[in-house]
């Protein structure tokens, strides 16, 4: 993995084409050592008609040596321009400017261990068949642990070999646990967020060729899989989802192979954060019963490459006491992450604010670049349309330029067919493809050797994240180039402007609660269906368990009887909890004429987006909404040629439940607690495309939803205002202001998202009495983010204060004050009375 606390670093700024050559070229950036030997010039080869697309040699795919993963490459070694040259190229002419940070990592020379003594010699020679002749100290430190009992979670580097950590003992497991008729080994449970991964995992146990029992347990098994697994598996490979809905509520059909568990993986354990690390940690706990009542207790083995406190966040996870092993013995070439940051166009958005140019056709143009150059690359893109059009835009270019290469560029995304996920893994594995716009489905530790480059369509929301996606770059010790391309957000330009905020520092602590009753009770539920529930049961589900299951029998869904509480409903328990969101059940889109299902939408979404007279777009076709049943869930549709698009207006009040904690910032105050959120669609507006001009505004008819949650707030009294020289007048558009641009930088302090937290500010709240500012948790009950505000609450909102101020706009942009959540439009947001505003705030915090 790339970690930003490296023990030497390079920074070099560029601020124009000949300081970026001069800094490059006087820092040797990333020129392997046996460059000279198989890597010729670059130089222009191909007469290139399309002006944005600058590459020169087009060379086959770059494959490294063996990783401790113990895959061997499949195609045969060839070269790429060195990535000197790769960010130099990138760099030049009219994108001499956009290159505002340059972060140069040392490499790392490897600690290797000698073989555990407890591995027999069959599954040793199985690894070193595979390449790997002696382990990485990390990966045997991790192991032994495992094997000796241990809960451990191991937390290196992207591509440092955890697989193997794991793996071996629990073939060791599997091995030497059969009977002498060949009955069932111990088994092992693998756990991991995506199908894409568990496939990936499954591959590589087949691949050592121990005849290993392994399968999958996903929405893509078929029924006499299944059965299989049930019957023989000794490994079995699984999600969250599937244990939640499938293995845990059927677990006496499952109770041969969870009697025999002697080890459970749960691989990318920094994946789980937010409400749905709170429901996955449920359903681990809910599987440690389980796997009591079939007489097994078996060792814990958590891994990810990037996460802050592991133990603590194992231990969350799991219920458990765990090791942590964090000292990465892997080797690691060079790494180069360059900050980039699109340049304005001329088009004048949202109360006639300038626009840069997007993330997603910046990425698509350098995208095209580096396949021209050779170098096997991943760009990643948060939406899934994104990634289908990013790929078709260079594509295109190719074609225009180097029509041989315009097929050797493909997207993944989710929502493919497993046939086709499965063959492009392949032929981005065997070096086939040259480019692959991806959505995150590709972060995780997919192995994949010989990639180059990887490019970031805006950040994706952590430094966990960045250096996640960053590291599927230079696998084993090869060299590496990263590029993050901001997209016009306030969080992304701050960090393209203030690296230091992004490098350098240690990656976030995952944030979620378990307590969150919202999430507790329905687990409790599920648990109760699986086996009634005992008092010795409810401390494995934290303090608050017993308080929530009296809550649940007071309501029905429970009944107790004796010391126990039973499940009578007729539903299914499992159904109760939505481990990926606890939004309710999604709206369905529906075509009007033949009653066919085009989409959905998430039921917090609805209301803004799938009301009657809504313009909806899906894969490029433009819907017109005629109806909305709240409740049946359904939308009705047409298709529709129409000339605008439509947003809504939204109310928002918010009312002070509860203050948990406080502290008081000279006459300022700030606060965390429990708030009631109430939102209403009142209106939406049509507006002409693409133009952006009002042609109505229209009224809508829709119910008001509410949200219990947890915010953190601050406020400022009257006499302060007045000192600082801030009219009543300037108050609302300077709050709003400062509530937008808080928002956008939470992420950066809390392992969230811009859209799992909202907010609201007024110039005279009345719990307050005073202008007040509030962000609040976006799921019921909250999620901890707001917490993690409340926390960080000085560099938080210094940050903030520094993103506006710093911004080059004049009024107010997408970069700093605008939302493009806000319910009201972006209106009114004053830039200038924001940043005197949290002057005010800061000056005695």
């Amino acid at each position: 993995m790339v970690t930003p606390s490296a023990s030497r670093v390079t920074r070099v700024r560029s601020t124009c084409l000949l300081h970026g050559l001069e800094s490059l070229q006087a820092f040797g950036v990333l020129s392997r050592p046996d460059a000279s030997a198989h890597i010729k010039p670059c130089g222009p080869t191909v007469a290139h008609a399309h002006p944005r697309v600058r590459g020169a040699c087009r060379r086959r795919p770059t494959v490294g040596a063996p990783c401790q993963t113990g895959r061997v490459p499949s195609s045969p070694p060839s070269s790429t321009p060195p990535v000197r040259d790769l960010v130099t190229r990138l760099s030049a002419g009219d994108r001499a400017d956009r290159l505002t940070h340059l972060e140069v990592l040392p490499p790392r020379a490897a600690t290797y261990a000698d073989w555990p003594a407890w591995a027999p010699g069959d599954v040793v020679a199985a690894w070193q068949g595979r390449g790997v002749d002696r382990p990485w100290a990390h990966q045997v430190e991790a192991a032994d642990h495992a094997w000796a009992g241990r809960h451990v979670v191991v937390s290196t580097g992207t591509a440092s070999g955890k697989s193997l950590a794991y793996q071996l003992p629990a073939a060791t497991a599997s091995l030497t646990g059969r009977g002498a008729r060949g009955e069932r080994g111990a088994g092992t449970l693998y756990v991991a967020p995506t199908k894409a991964l568990a496939q990936d995992q499954l591959s590589g146990l087949l691949d050592l060729g121990l005849g290993l029992r392994a399968t999958t347990h996903d929405g893509d098994s078929s029924r006499e899989q299944r059965d299989w697994a049930r019957d023989h598996a000794e490994l079995l490979l699984t999600n969250p989802d599937m244990l939640h809905h499938s293995l845990l509520p059927g677990h006496e059909r499952w109770g041969r192979f969870l009697g025999s568990l002697r080890f459970v993986v749960i691989d990318e354990c920094h994946h789980y954060r937010g409400v749905f690390g709170a429901h996955v940690s449920h359903v681990l706990r809910r599987l440690r019963r389980v796997c009591a009542l079939h007489g097994a207790d078996p060792t814990f083995v958590l891994a990810s490459a990037t996460v802050a406190e592991p133990a603590e966040l194992a231990s969350r996870l799991t219920g458990h006491d765990v090791v942590a092993v964090t000292e990465d013995a892997s080797p690691r070439g060079q790494v180069a992450l360059a900050l980039w940051e699109p340049g304005f166009t001329s088009f004048v958005g949202e109360n006639g604010a300038p626009v840069r140019r997007a993330a997603t056709s910046e990425v698509a143009d350098l995208l095209t670049d580096l396949v021209l150059e050779g170098a096997r690359t991943l760009a990643f893109v948060r939406s899934r349309r994104g990634a289908e059009t990013v790929a078709q835009t260079s594509a295109g270019h190719l074609a225009e330029v180097a029509p041989e290469l315009a097929g050797r560029v493909a997207p993944y995304r989710g929502g493919y067919l497993p046939e086709e996920r499965r063959a492009l893994e392949q032929r981005l594995r065997s070096g086939e493809l040259l480019g692959l716009a991806t959505t995150n489905a590709l972060e995780l530790g997919i192995d994949v050797s010989g990639l180059d480059a990887v490019l970031l369509a805006g950040f994706p929301g952590t430094r966990a994240a960045l250096w996640q996606q960053v590291g599927r770059a230079g696998r084993g010790a090869r060299d590496a180039l990263g590029v993050l391309v901001a997209r016009d957000d306030p969080l992304d330009t701050y960090l393209v402007t203030h690296p230091e905020s992004l490098l350098g520092r240690p990656v976030e602590a995952c944030v979620f609660d378990p307590g969150n009753p919202y999430v507790l009770g329905p687990h409790l539920c599920a648990a109760a269906a699986e086996s009634p529930l005992s008092v010795g049961d409810l401390p494995l589900f934290g303090p608050t368990a017993r308080e929530a299951v009296d809550s649940l029998a007071a309501s029905g869904l429970l009944r107790r009887r004796s010391s126990r509480w039973f499940w009578t409903d007729r539903r299914r328990a499992s159904d109760l909890a939505d481990i990926r969101s606890v939004g309710g059940a999604p709206v369905q889109l529906v075509e009007s004429a033949t009653g066919r299902v085009v989409g959905t939408v998430d039921a917090a979404a609805a209301h803004g987006s799938a009301h009657p007279g809504a313009v909806y777009v899906h894969l490029g076709e433009t819907w017109l909404v005629s109806e909305l049943d709240l409740g049946t869930n359904v939308a009705m549709m047409d298709r529709a040629e129409v000339d605008h698009s439509t947003s809504a207006r939204e109310v928002t009040d918010i009312r002070i439940v509860q203050e948990r904690r406080h502290e008081a910032w000279g006459r300022c105050r700030l606060a965390v607690g429990e708030v009631e959120v109430s939102h209403q669609v009142v209106s939406y507006l049509r507006r002409r495309v693409p133009t952006g001009e009002v042609l109505s505004e229209e009224p809508l008819d829709l119910p008001e939803r509410s949200l219990r949650t947890t915010a953190v707030w601050w406020t400022v009294p009257p006499g302060v205002l007045s000192d600082a020289g801030l009219e009543d007048s300037d108050l609302p558009g300077s709050a709003h202001a400062a509530e937008h641009a808080s928002i956008g930088l939470l992420p950066l302090f809390a392992t969230c998202d811009r859209w799992d937290i909202g907010g609201v500010s007024t110039a005279l709240h009345p719990d307050t009495g005073m202008l007040t500012v509030f962000v609040h948790d976006g799921h019921p009950g909250g999620a901890g983010f707001a917490e993690r505000g409340f926390t960080s609450a000085r560099t938080w909102l210094t940050a903030t204060r520094e993103a506006i101020a710093s911004c080059g706009c004049a009024e107010g942009c997408p970069s700093c004050i605008q939302s493009p959540k806000c319910g009201n439009q972006n209106s009114p947001l004053d830039k200038a009375g924001a940043v005197a505003l949290l002057d005010v705030l800061l000056a005695d915090a």
